[in-house]
């Protein structure tokens, strides 16, 4: 179902991801042009067993790397670390990464953020040089419940970008918000439950996925009960500055710590 057409957003499913060759490693654009999205693209990439995903060019945007299955090694300039599912690695501009993977394929989805030109973006000023590797389950917990993980956020370093993990049990609601400046793409690591968008809720599993246009109403929950229901994880985040419910929650956190 696409809801393009509508100004509120596209399901991105992974059983439709349609993989070409790249080198050694297989690739499916997920979001981009394609779809309207103007700040980002994300791509699926499998890594074979012992083979390595180093893109050219990456040094020209900041980039995201989020593990879906599988587990290896990743590298961000000279900085290195191992890398399993849920796994996060950020490359900022200026810089290279490579995934190579282990003994069995590897799965990851890629985010690549290119600052826009002009405009207003509201960014938290970096206290320190940028965090390099998160996982899903670390980062600043910022509400709970549910729990809600920021990964990267401009304060971190990064110039536009900022990816967060929502871990919802059964029951629980990732808050819909009012409708943000910028654009977002979400994935579901783990489990099965809905996104909301605009006016309406969707089912989502394990690799789908949405597109959000700037400007519509969004967020997740958990609708499952019962003793056999599990939770439902999912990841993403903005693609052109930290929205600003968030920017106000972590600057005072911030302020806090200080």
């Amino acid at each position: 179902m696409n809801l393009t057409t509508q100004g509120i957003g596209t399901l991105l499913r992974g059983a439709d991801l349609e993989y070409r060759r790249h080198g050694d490693c297989w690739v499916s654009p997920v979001a981009g042009p394609h779809i309207g999205a103007r700040h980002a693209a994300v791509d699926a990439v499998r890594i074979p067993a012992g083979r390595q995903w180093s893109p050219p060019g990456a040094a020209a945007a900041e980039q995201v790397a989020v593990v879906l299955a599988g587990a290896g090694v990743g590298t961000v300039g000279y900085e290195i670390s191992r890398m399993r599912a849920a796994s996060a690695l950020y490359s900022p501009i200026g810089s290279t990464y490579s995934l190579s993977a282990g003994d069995r394929e590897m799965t990851v989805y890629i985010w690549s953020a290119v600052p826009s030109e002009g405009g207003t973006v509201r960014t938290i000023p970096p206290r320190t040089g940028p965090v390099l590797f998160r996982s899903l389950w670390s980062g600043e917990t910022w509400l709970t419940p549910p729990a809600a993980n920021v990964l990267f956020r401009p304060a971190t370093g990064c110039a536009g970008l900022c990816l967060r993990c929502g871990i919802m049990l059964p029951g629980e609601t990732l808050g819909v918000r009012p409708h943000e400046e910028s654009e977002a793409v979400y994935f579901v690591f783990e489990g099965e439950g809905q996104f909301y968008l605009h006016d309406r809720w969707v089912d989502l599993g394990p690799g789908d996925g949405v597109f959000v246009p700037p400007g519509v109403r969004r967020g997740a929950r958990n609708p499952h009960a019962g003793h056999l229901a599990s939770r439902f994880v999912v990841f993403g985040g903005s693609m052109a500055g930290i929205p600003a419910y968030l920017a106000d929650d972590l600057s005072d956190l911030q302020h806090e710590r200080s």
